[in-house]
C-alpha cells in the first residue's frame, strides 16, 4: 500500500507512522504537516505544507494513494466552538475533499476521540464538533471511511506527546498503565496498536465505520 499520513509529529501520528515504516504491506508512506517529520527511512517521503486549509500547491505530490491516516488533532480547551471548528472540522474536510477527488478509490481513517456525539447535540462542545466531522467524513464518497475513537492511549517506543498537557498528563499516569490496562482494558491501547490497527483496516476493511478501543486491541 502506498500511505499518505497526516500528523506524523503528533503522539498518535507517530505511532502510526512507527508502523508503516515497519509494516510490509506499506511501500510508501508519505507524510504531511507544517513541520518535518523527524523519521529517515527508505521509503518515507515528507511534506512540509504550511496551509493546512489549501492543498493547490501541492495536489501533484497528493495522488497515487491507497489510504490516508489522518491523525491531526488539537485540544478544544481554550478556544471558542468557531475557533476549534476551524482547526478540526475546515481542515479536516479540506484535506479530504482534495483527496477523494484526487484517489477516488482511497481508505480514509480519521482518528477521532472517545466521547464524539455523530446526533451534535452533545453538551460537550469538543465531541459536537468532532461527531460533526465524522459525519461529513462518512459521507464522502471514498471507498471507504472509518472512524478511530481511541480513548486512554498509552505511547510506546519513546513517543511523547507533542501537547505539553498531555505530556505532562502522560508523565504522571504511565506507572500506572499496566494497572489500568487490567482493571479497564476496554478503554486502554497504545500507539502501537492504533498504528497497527490502521494497515490491517486499510489492507483488509472492518466490520463496521467507527471503530472503538477493543476494535484497536483485537486487531
Amino acid at each position: 500500500m502506498k500511505v499518505l499520513v497526516f500528523g506524523a509529529t503528533g503522539m498518535v501520528g507517530q505511532g502510526v507512522l512507527r508502523e508503516c515504516l515497519l509494516s510490509s504491506e506499506v511501500e510508501l508512506v508519505q507524510t504531511i504537516g507544517r513541520t518535518p517529520a523527524k523519521v529517515q527511512g527508505a521509503k518515507h517521503r515528507d511534506i512540509v505544507h504550511g496551509d493546512l486549509w489549501n492543498y493547490q500547491s501541492v495536489e501533484i505530490k497528493l495522488t497515487g494513494f491507497d489510504a490516508c491516516f489522518f491523525c491531526l488533532g488539537t485540544l478544544s480547551a481554550g478556544k471558542s466552538e468557531e475557533q476549534y471548528t476551524h482547526v478540526t472540522y475546515a481542515l479536516t474536510l479540506a484535506a479530504a475533499q482534495t483527496l477523494v477527488r484526487l484517489n477516488p478509490a482511497m481508505t480514509f481513517i480519521y482518528v477521532s476521540g472517545d466521547g464524539a456525539d455523530t446526533s451534535e447535540t452533545s453538551g460537550a462542545m469538543w465531541a459536537r464538533v468532532r461527531g460533526k466531522t465524522e459525519n461529513a467524513l462518512l459521507r464522502l464518497p471514498f471507498k471507504a471511511v472509518y472512524i478511530f475513537r481511541p480513548g486512554l492511549i498509552q505511547p510506546m517506543h519513546g513517543i511523547k506527546a507533542k501537547n505539553a498537557l498531555y505530556r505532562v498528563t502522560y508523565g504522571i499516569i504511565a506507572p500506572l498503565m499496566p494497572l489500568l490496562r487490567r482493571i479497564i482494558p476496554k478503554l486502554v491501547t497504545s500507539t502501537e496498536q492504533i498504528g497497527k490497527a490502521m494497515i490491517k483496516v486499510a489492507k483488509n476493511g472492518a466490520n463496521q465505520k467507527i471503530l472503538r478501543t477493543p476494535d484497536f486491541n483485537r486487531l
